[in-house]
C-alpha cells in the first residue's frame, strides 16, 4: 500500500527555486534541496525523480510567476510606456525582499544554456512572449504619440530585455543601485 504524502509538493518546489535561483544548478547540492524543502532525500527522488526533473519544474514555476508578472504590467495601458519599462528594470535592482539577486532564467542561460539547446528552447518561447507584449505595447503608445514613430518596436522591446538581463547579472555581482538607476535612466531616453 502507498503512503500518502505529507507534504505540499507546490511549497517544495518554490523552496527548492529559490535554492536553484540563489546557487545555480550544478552548486545546488542534494542536501540543500533536502533543507530548503524540509524533506529527506529519498523523499525528493521518490517524488520528483532527480534533481533535473525538481530544477525543471522549479525553472517552469519561476518563468510562470515572472512573465505573467511582466506581462500584467505590459498591458497596463494606464501607465505611459516609460513607467512601464522603467518598472520592469527597476525590479531587477530592487527585487521583492528575500528574493536572490539576479535571475534564475539568465542564471540558467549561463550555466546550462551552452550545453542543453533544449532548455534554451524552451526558456527562448517564453522570452519570445515578453518580448511581443513589449512590443505591441510600444507599438500602442507609438499610436497616441509617446514613442516616436520611425524607432522599431522589436528592437526597443529587445533592448529593454537586453538591457535587463545586464541588470539582473550586475545586481548578482552586488552593483550598487544608484549605478544600476543610471543604466535605467540611460536606457529610458531610447522612449
Amino acid at each position: 500500500m502507498v503512503r500518502p504524502r505529507m507534504f505540499d509538493e507546490e511549497q517544495a518546489v518554490d523552496a527548492a527555486m529559490r535554492v536553484f535561483w540563489a546557487s545555480g544548478y550544478e552548486a545546488t547540492s542534494t542536501q540543500a534541496l533536502c533543507a530548503a524543502t524540509g524533506l529527506g532525500r529519498s523523499s525528493i527522488y521518490n517524488t520528483f525523480s532527480s534533481k533535473r526533473a525538481l530544477f525543471d519544474l522549479a525553472l517552469h514555476r519561476y518563468m510562470e510567476q515572472t512573465t505573467s508578472a511582466q506581462l500584467e504590467l505590459i498591458r497596463r495601458d494606464d501607465l505611459p510606456i516609460r513607467e512601464r519599462v522603467w518598472q520592469i528594470l527597476w525590479r531587477a535592482v530592487e527585487p521583492d525582499p528575500g528574493d536572490p539577486s539576479g535571475c534564475l532564467v539568465v542564471n540558467t542561460v549561463v550555466e546550462l544554456g551552452p550545453t542543453d539547446p533544449e532548455l534554451v528552447e524552451i526558456l527562448d518561447r517564453d522570452h519570445a512572449v515578453k518580448l511581443t507584449a513589449l512590443a505591441d505595447a510600444i507599438r500602442a503608445a507609438q499610436a497616441t504619440g509617446d514613442v516616436d514613430a520611425d524607432r522599431d518596436p522589436a528592437a526597443l522591446a529587445d533592448y529593454v530585455y537586453v538591457v535587463l538581463g545586464g541588470l539582473r547579472v550586475a545586481a548578482r555581482r552586488g552593483a550598487p543601485a544608484a549605478a544600476q538607476q543610471s543604466v535605467i535612466e540611460a536606457a529610458l531616453q531610447a522612449f
